[in-house]
């Protein structure tokens, strides 16, 4: 049984999908001719891999990129059957199966990976569909010049594997004068030149604002898709996706000398007029905003007083008419006053650490998607 039940959730996190897919086709004007991939790693961070990768499939997105195997294996069945499913971790020991098994393509990243899936194809005596990724300078994923040495000197180590592309990813992209750019596409230019020929991809959200140079073939944008600012110290061209909104619990006023939160961190030097609100670090709001960052009603800012608790963060309304805030009322802590990339630079981190902690307590309204039952929550298993 089904019950409809008032809008109860202590903050709403509105996902624009209509954004994410302007910002592909945004992506995929600046590239031209070369491919666009969709990078919906970590749940298409934090957003919801089930609802992006339709939205992006819809815009003819045929690439999609994950780091694990199990989420190649949930985001199947959302994007369409023809599609590239690629894993950029490869296949754990003894997966390989299991990747076939769900037509995922593996990125191969080391020597043990190329074995574990030639050892397969050789089995199957069939090739098998493969990445291989390159180490230019960042040392953390992909093959060492050795490993690149050894593959070259010793043909038969690829033997069985039909080889769809070769990547490697670069480390300060979004610094776009930074000397690693450049030299890691040198690197990349002599290291797939020894390999046998195959369409080639450098370039994340970033790299694609690097120039044509960075383009090659494909392209594998993440963080821009959802609205993270692309170039370090440059406007955004990109449109904002995320939008969370949180509902007062309870307002008091507080005397001059008066503390707040854990710690009494905060002290009022006046009377001040303080509004509880439902959300905190359990959703994903970092503890480093305590007496840092702000949420807004309209135009007007309201700054976060006292510690960030796991369920709940105060603010200082003194600057609203008083009346203006009733409990239930939404207060803007990410939106058009304070973008995802704002909130973090406020709380020492960056846009995608933040947008991948929001949490799962949130209502989740999808924008361009089916209409959802709002602002009533639909709860399974109530009776009516």
């Amino acid at each position: 049984m089904t019950t409809l039940l008032p809008d109860a959730s202590g903050a709403t996190l509105i996902v624009d999908l209509a954004a994410i897919r302007e910002n592909y086709r945004s992506l995929r004007r600046r590239l031209g001719r070369t491919i666009c991939a969709g990078v919906l790693k970590a749940d298409a961070y934090g957003l919801g891999a089930d609802r992006v990768g339709p939205a992006l499939a819809a815009e003819g997105c045929r690439h999609f990129f994950v780091a694990h195997l199990e989420e190649g294996i949930a985001l199947r069945p959302h994007v369409p059957e023809a599609a590239e499913v690629y894993v950029l971790h490869g296949p754990m020991p003894g997966c390989e199966d299991i990747a076939l098994a769900h037509r995922l393509t593996p990125v191969l990243n080391s020597l043990e990976q190329v074995e574990g899936w030639t050892t397969l194809a050789r089995r199957l005596e069939q090739a098998l569909p493969a990445v291989l990724q390159l180490d230019t300078g960042m040392s953390r994923m992909g093959l060492s010049p050795a490993e690149l040495d050894r593959i070259v000197d010793e043909s038969g180590l690829l033997a069985g594997l039909e080889l769809r592309l070769v990547m490697s990813h670069l480390a300060c992209a979004e610094r776009q004068d930074h000397p690693a750019n450049g030299t890691q596409r040198l690197r990349f230019d002599v290291a797939r030149r020894r390999l046998p020929p195959a369409p080639a991809a450098l370039a994340n959200s970033s790299g694609i604002f690097l120039g044509p140079d960075f383009h090659y073939d494909m392209a594998r944008p993440g963080a821009a898709l959802y609205g993270l600012a692309p170039v370090a110290g440059a406007p955004n061209p990109l449109r904002q996706v995320v939008r969370l909104q949180a509902r007062v619990v309870q307002l008091r006023t507080i005397a001059a000398g008066d503390e707040v939160g854990y710690g009494l961190s905060w002290r009022a030097q006046g009377p001040a007029r303080i509004a509880t609100v439902a959300v905190g670090y359990a959703d994903g709001v970092p503890r480093s905003l305590s007496n840092a960052g702000t949420a807004h009603l309209g135009d007007v800012a309201l700054p976060i007083v006292g510690a960030v608790s796991m369920d709940s963060i105060g603010l200082d309304v003194s600057a609203l008419p008083e009346g203006t805030l009733r409990p239930g009322a939404m207060v803007e802590l990410i939106g058009p006053h304070r973008s995802v990339d704002a909130v973090a630079a406020d709380a020492g981190t960056i846009g995608y650490e933040l947008l991948t902690r929001l949490g799962r307590r949130f209502r989740r309204d999808y924008r361009d998607a089916a209409p959802a039952p709002s602002p009533a929550l639909v709860l399974e298993g109530v009776p009516s």
